[in-house]
């Protein structure tokens, strides 16, 4: 197993970020090229408002078969749901060998509301329902969910407990400085949960690059945690802004590029 079968891409329809969150130039990179450019062989397929996808998936699915996974959102950015893309997503899943699983990002809303279905993009009842619709003829889906590092002391438990797999993530790049501490705490909060670890190559909760000395740092620890066997995965956001020459993404290109064939086990 090498460090490369690890790694993931945080996937968007192309132009999604344009002129948004101070992203310098117009991106027209498409999910599947941006991995391939990456060297990264593991992609998250996320919606975006007023980019898409919308179903029926199977003609952009047909442009990511090469890849090693895909997992696909049932809950987009910005929590964004509904059941039309929700079933053609799981149906997709029946026609599309290399999907694991399927992911909710922005799941848990902010500020939590004291009715149990305001707290989350979908109710426990909802998910509940949906896990007995990852059960495929060949296969079980896994159910992946985003978790920040300013929502570890939210009441996220019972939701948790029906997701497989949650990705962590800092959103703003000066809070990278109690990354370790942060995580220690991550443990904690997803015990019983597969844990992967998210990085922005972008400062999206500062609309600013991402400095490089922080890329460095949280791309070091995440492979430090990854051979510890703490985590199984590593994800890197986003597909949208990989053909823009950020020095945080051509960086990450290049240190994938050096570690990404080195053994695991």
């Amino acid at each position: 197993m090498r460090v490369r079968d690890k790694l993931w891409l945080w996937g968007h329809p192309a132009g999604s970020h344009n002129g948004i969150y101070n992203v310098p130039g117009e991106s027209r990179i498409a999910p599947g090229e941006a991995a391939d450019q990456m060297g990264i062989p593991n992609l998250l397929m996320v919606t975006y408002p007023g980019y898409g996808p919308e179903p029926p998936f199977d003609q952009l699915a047909l442009t990511l078969q090469s890849l090693d996974r895909v997992v696909w959102s049932i809950v987009g950015a910005s929590g964004e749901t509904a059941s039309a893309c929700r079933d053609a997503t799981l149906e997709l899943a029946g026609r599309m060998p290399n999907m694991p699983g399927v992911i909710m990002d922005d799941f848990f809303h902010e500020p939590d509301h004291e009715e149990e279905a305001k707290k989350a993009a979908l109710s426990l009842a909802d998910l509940r329902g949906i896990r007995e619709r990852l059960r495929l003829a060949d296969r079980t889906l896994d159910l992946w969910v985003v978790l920040y590092d300013h929502q570890l002391e939210k009441p996220v438990s019972d939701y948790l407990d029906l997701c497989d797999v949650v990705t962590f993530w800092t959103w703003e790049a000066q809070n990278l400085d109690t990354l370790a501490s942060n995580f220690g705490r991550f443990e904690e909060v997803a015990a019983k949960q597969r844990k992967v670890l998210g990085c922005y190559m972008w400062d999206y909760g500062n609309s600013a690059p991402m400095p490089m000395d922080s890329m460095q740092e949280q791309s070091e620890f995440a492979l430090e945690m990854l051979r510890a066997g703490r985590i199984e995965g590593v994800i890197f956001l986003a597909s949208c802004i990989c053909d823009l020459k950020i020095d945080t993404v051509e960086w990450t290109r290049g240190w994938i590029a050096e570690v990404g064939e080195s053994a695991l086990s």
